[in-house]
């Protein structure tokens, strides 16, 4: 769809991916990039799976646009937020091909999957915010209730514990991990299986199973937007 993020569709599925540079930062280009993305794929109706480069899903949201000026934070982060609110409401299955580390806003788009699939290995997933000075928002910690037990929740909120592919099933950031030579086989054949969903019927269920999640998601965004959001030195 841009420069970094390409857009593959395939007969029962699209294939989205990332790629901006060695952190495979969000940018708003690559968040520009992606919803174009999720309409070309809502539009012919087909299953996603979203995957990164080798050895990288994303370290986060681009550092030099969170650092420029609290506006500038609080302006990415709205976006990266509103990204996760239409993942977690689309109305077809979102599968993330992990590929690698998968850090803050990375590790965020894990919680936003309907399925997640990670490579075995020592790769760093989890939220480290806190670690770099940033006081969590309310939409991080919203996303965050809804998908980690609340042990989990608090190591990884509170005190940015980050995890190897293994830990990150056990916390709730993947469902299952595979060799890198199974990562895309295995989403592929998620993807397939998927397809065979009627389409109605997963669309409706996904918006009562996460009917109060998605507001109280809603809610934070607005939150966010009378906070201040900021990396402090």
């Amino acid at each position: 769809m841009n420069e970094f993020v390409s857009y593959q569709s395939e007969e029962k599925y699209a294939i989205i991916t990332i790629n901006n540079g060695k952190a495979n930062a969000i940018s708003h280009a690559v968040i520009a990039g992606l919803n174009e993305s999720l309409d070309a794929a809502e539009k012919e109706n087909k299953v996603v799976i979203l995957t990164g480069k080798s050895g990288i899903f994303s370290a986060g949201f681009d550092l030099k646009v969170m650092t420029a000026s609290p506006e500038s934070a609080k302006e990415l982060v709205t976006k990266g937020s509103k990204l996760s609110l239409r993942m977690l409401s689309f109305p077809q299955p979102i599968i993330v091909a992990c590929s690698g580390h998968a850090i803050a806003k990375g590790a965020f788009l894990l919680l936003s999957a309907d399925y997640r699939i990670g490579i075995a290995g020592d790769f760093k997933i989890g939220l480290n915010e806190v670690m770099i000075g940033m006081t969590m928002h309310n939409a991080g910690i919203t996303i965050a209730k809804a998908r980690l037990s609340e042990v989990y929740l608090n190591r990884s909120v509170n005190n940015a514990e980050i995890y190897n592919s293994k830990q990150a099933v056990e916390a709730g950031f993947l469902d299952r991990i595979v060799s890198e030579e199974a990562l895309m086989i295995t989403a592929i054949k998620i993807a397939e299986m998927s397809s065979k969903l009627n389409k109605k019927a997963h669309a409706a269920t996904k918006l009562k199973v996460r009917k109060s999640h998605l507001e109280d998601l809603e809610m934070a965004i607005e939150l966010d937007l009378k906070s201040d959001i900021s990396i402090n030195p």
